[in-house]
């Protein structure tokens, strides 16, 4: 291989077995990550659209027993949507069994706690495979090189006189493993590292949810069942 045939593909293409099938497996690992990211990036903003619309129509004071009607008929809408209908359900639920006031707040909280770690384990959703990726990619791209320079030196072993323009070759050849690995796990980490934040964000705004829902829940719990929410 001259100096005028290295490039990426070249060399890919003159590296040994193992160093293709790690560069394959690392373009595909890369493959999917971009999959995971941008399907990710559309969720969340989804979910953050939903979030914020449901928390408009819930302060703008609104009849509760119309906005527990439209959640039970639009349960994939949002995360709040869900948890604000699983702790009223379970507050009328407990109210008609003439629970206690105490026992009506503590099981629509419950509720609503079970029903925030389901959310939150769907929106968790494929953020491990980024962390995978960003933590294993470089370790495999590593293994490649290795490998690479190991089966190269051997290829040397038999010429007479080994000089740069004989080494270089084999070395570039097990470097792009390396490279593709880097490819791999740099986005990953860039993508984790966001997604993390911001389904942090979601997190506490759902926790403060639940808080200011069971404040009114509270309030009502021995009167009558709440009619409608006062804005903030």
């Amino acid at each position: 291989m001259n100096s005028q045939d290295f490039s990426i593909v070249t060399l890919v293409m003159h590296a040994s077995w193992v160093v293709q099938l790690v560069i394959a497996g690392l373009m595909l690992t890369s493959l999917a990550s971009w999959t995971v990211i941008f399907g990710k990036l559309f969720s969340l903003r989804g979910l953050r659209r939903g979030n914020e619309d449901f928390e408009r129509e819930f302060w703008s004071g609104k009849n509760l027993n119309d906005l527990f009607t439209a959640a039970g008929q639009k349960e994939g809408d949002a995360p709040m949507t869900r948890i604000f209908a699983s702790g009223m359900r379970e507050f009328l639920k407990l109210r008609e069994r003439r629970v206690e006031a105490q026992g009506q707040l503590d099981g629509a909280r419950r509720a609503m706690r079970a029903s925030l770690q389901r959310e939150l384990d769907v929106i968790e959703g494929n953020v491990g495979f980024l962390a995978s990726v960003a933590s294993v990619s470089p370790y495999v791209g590593l293994f490649g090189t290795v490998w690479g320079i190991m089966h190269a030196f051997v290829g040397l072993s038999n010429v007479q006189q080994v000089t740069l323009a004989t080494v270089a070759p084999g070395i570039a050849e097990a470097l792009v493993a390396t490279a593709i690995g880097l490819f791999a796990a740099i986005p990953a980490v860039v993508a984790y590292n966001r997604f993390a934040r911001d389904i942090d964000r979601i997190a506490i705004q759902l926790e403060s949810f639940i808080e200011e829902f069971s404040n009114i829940l509270q309030r009502n719990a021995s009167g009558t069942v709440p009619t409608t929410v006062a804005g903030r």
